[in-house]
């Protein structure tokens, strides 16, 4: 009775914590749902997955709406990328299931040091004012007169196939799979950032409702956690909007990347102490 006490007393406090990093840092801050609920709540990878997806998929939703306002989402991209992620999520779920959970944790705890990386690199870059390097011409190009994306078969190719990735990765594991669709993004497309942003939005927003709604039919959804959790998550995602314009940019990106390797360092020594 008290450790389920204590159970909802910290889930929405880390929902709240995970919500700001949200706000601040768009949805990718979602990437710590899964994490803080293993070493909070003693959860395992395919218990947290779940409560993780509802969480990113509220986040992702809101942006995308926003993106699709601003007429900067190109929404037939992103549907066709998700159409493929909700296909193989199933068996990203199914895998998770087949599994123990140390390699799955493990496999998060790298995953989670990768983009904290390459993340800092970022934005360093950023901040030391690099600019890109030169690159060909994509697969995937924007004709300029009407701002939409021109389809050939190898842009369909490359998009259905990050989709697919990104897909599999968030049954697998519960992320939302913006780590793979934002870097595929900018290389196979000519996209401003703002817009590649708001697409892979709109990918997340519906790949992670279609895992949520796969695991509440699978009977994986534990809701007397997620609730709590989801709860402290959209207050801690309304406060951290509010605080988006005043505090966020690419310093913070920077100490949210440290923190973040910090919580995948966690995360890998729970793994083998546990």
């Amino acid at each position: 009775m008290l450790i389920m006490e204590l159970h909802h007393l910290i889930s929405p406090t880390l929902g709240l914590i995970v919500g700001l990093l949200m706000g601040l840092t768009g949805a990718g801050g979602g990437i710590l749902s899964v994490p803080f609920l293993v070493i909070g709540l003693g959860l395992t990878i395919v218990e947290a997955g779940p409560i993780a997806m509802v969480t990113i998929a509220i986040s992702a939703s809101l942006g995308a709406i926003i993106g699709l306002r601003k007429k900067i989402l190109r929404y037939k991209a992103a549907l066709l990328m998700a159409s493929f992620g909700l296909i193989l999520s199933p068996f990203g779920i199914w895998l998770a299931h087949q599994l123990p959970n140390q390699p799955l944790s493990l496999l998060f705890s790298l995953v989670l040091m990768i983009v904290s990386s390459r993340l800092f690199i970022q934005a360093r870059n950023d901040l030391l004012g690099k600019k890109s390097y030169e690159r060909v011409a994509p697969p995937c190009q924007l004709d300029q007169s009407i701002g939409k994306l021109i389809w050939t078969v190898p842009c369909a190719r490359y998009l259905m196939f990050s989709g697919s990735v990104a897909g599999f990765l968030s049954g697998l594991l519960g992320v939302g799979g913006g780590f793979i669709l934002v870097p595929a993004l900018r290389k196979f497309t000519d996209l401003p950032v703002q817009s590649i942003v708001a697409t892979s939005l709109g990918v997340l927003a519906i790949i992670s409702t279609g895992n949520a709604v796969l695991a509440t039919a699978y009977g994986i959804m534990s809701w007397g956690l997620a609730l709590p959790f989801i709860g402290g998550s959209v207050i801690g995602l309304i406060c951290g909007k509010l605080l988006e314009t005043k505090i966020s940019g690419p310093r913070i990106l920077q100490i949210f990347a440290i923190f973040t390797f910090g919580v995948a360092l966690s995360m890998f020594y729970q793994t083998f102490s546990s």
